[in-house]
């Protein structure tokens, strides 16, 4: 987008926001009136037209350093994540209060209309005064977002949870029935902002002890150092099989400012090698067969291939002098390289393991119902997915990004357990 426009579209968002205020301080006056102590009627009235100015001016004043070389810092995430929960609040509250003055206005209207007298212009007032009750009826019903936002931030970025799922095939070696992996996605490590809520999630990745791990892309959000106080944690995750990992669409350094491009690779390289340290395999655009008792499996890994985002994964690379009929199981990090191409491929790939949409860490989920706003960007955002037997499972993620919490779509382990169908 050009500068002028950014620019444009920022006064525009401002000017709404602005709007908004005015609207809820409107809301809270008539809530305050009567209020038998001065000092409470101005903290409320003013003490929220601060606050709320503030953050805006704090979120816009920060929008520059997005792509900075550091990118966005859990401070940055913070405001960002304050700023929309107190707009998402402002809107509730501004729709509660938008009915009730709808409201009055018709009755206002009806009222004129129904109560003139002969040789007069009007009836009894037109438009009604604003009642309290609707203002506190506007707070009890913003509150309900409000304190959801404060629990995803607080609470339920760290809320782990594991999924496990069992998969059957007719072909699976059967050394391999009761193969279990676990898989990690999103780690997001520039994130973080509690170390002991982090290390609750690594212990439970730990105590699956499964035959293999795996990790599914976006160590980072943008640099190499980001995963340096984690690397002792995350290393800790071993499995008798192997620990393996691939790069996702964060870790290539895109959404930031270099001063160079020896700078971006160096940061690349250096990610590499945190791989290394961390005890992980990095896969990149290749294969590994695994053994169990005189029968193999091929685990395949590939660069980021993504629909909207960098596309330099090497399918027909990766599965170069493998055996076509050998089982094979893919590490890709954008689901819809499993949507676009994988399923597509003459070589048939059993299971495809992916991550990157983090289900918008924001949704609803259900055994009858599901909705996240990620859905309307991509078909298959969370879970499992099949087309005639090839597998796509997708891992909401470990970590957050940019918003700095979730709601109702939480963290995840995932343990996915191969069978031998009879």
């Amino acid at each position: 987008m050009r500068r002028g426009g950014f620019l444009n579209l920022i006064l525009i968002f401002l000017a709404v926001t602005l709007l908004l205020d005015w609207y809820v301080f409107s809301g809270l006056k008539t809530l305050t009136t009567g209020w038998r102590s001065d000092r409470w009627r101005l903290l409320v009235r003013w003490g929220y037209l601060i606050v709320s100015l503030g953050l805006t001016v704090t979120f816009v004043a920060g929008l520059g350093s997005f792509r900075t070389a550091q990118g966005m810092t859990p401070f940055h995430e913070w405001v960002l994540s304050l700023f929309l929960a107190l707009l998402i609040t402002k809107i509730f509250f501004c729709l509660v209060l938008f009915l009730g003055d709808i409201g009055r206005f018709f009755y206002g209207l009806v009222h004129a209309l129904t109560t003139r007298r002969p040789g007069t212009t009007s009836g009894e007032p037109f438009f009604p005064a604003r009642r309290r009750f609707i203002s506190e009826a506007a707070v009890l019903i913003a509150a309900i977002p409000f304190t959801g936002f404060l629990y995803a931030m607080l609470k339920g970025k760290y809320d782990y949870r594991l999924h496990k799922t069992t998969l059957f095939f007719d072909d699976l070696p059967p050394a391999f029935d009761g193969f279990t992996i676990t898989q990690l996605s999103d780690i997001h490590s520039g994130s973080f902002d509690n170390v002991h809520a982090v290390q609750k999630g690594i212990d439970l990745a730990r105590a699956q002890h499964s035959d293999l791990f795996v990790f599914t892309g976006d160590l980072v959000n943008n640099v190499a150092w980001e995963i340096e106080p984690y690397l002792d944690r995350f290393g800790a995750i071993k499995a008798p099989y192997g620990q393996f990992s691939i790069l996702g669409n964060h870790d290539y350094g895109d959404y930031i400012q270099w001063d160079s491009e020896k700078e971006k690779a160096d940061n690349l390289q250096r990610l590499k090698e945190h791989h290394k340290t961390l005890g992980y395999r990095l896969l990149l655009d290749e294969h590994v067969l695994l053994e169990k008792d005189g029968q193999q499996l091929a685990l395949i890994g590939v660069q980021n291939w993504g629909r909207g985002f960098i596309q330099i994964g090497d399918l027909d690379k990766a599965l170069k002098g493998l055996d076509p009929e050998i089982f094979k199981i893919c590490l890709s990090h954008d689901p819809t390289h499993w949507e676009e191409k994988i399923r597509f491929h003459p070589a048939t790939i059993h299971l495809t393991l992916s991550g990157h949409t983090h289900g918008a860490q924001l949704g609803v989920e259900s055994d009858k119902f599901r909705w996240s706003p990620v859905q309307y960007r991509y078909l298959d955002w969370a879970g499992l997915a099949n087309e005639k037997d090839r597998y796509l499972y997708v891992n909401r993620g470990f970590g957050f990004l940019a918003f700095s919490g979730r709601l109702g779509i939480w963290p995840e382990i995932t343990v996915i357990t191969l069978k031998k169908r009879v």
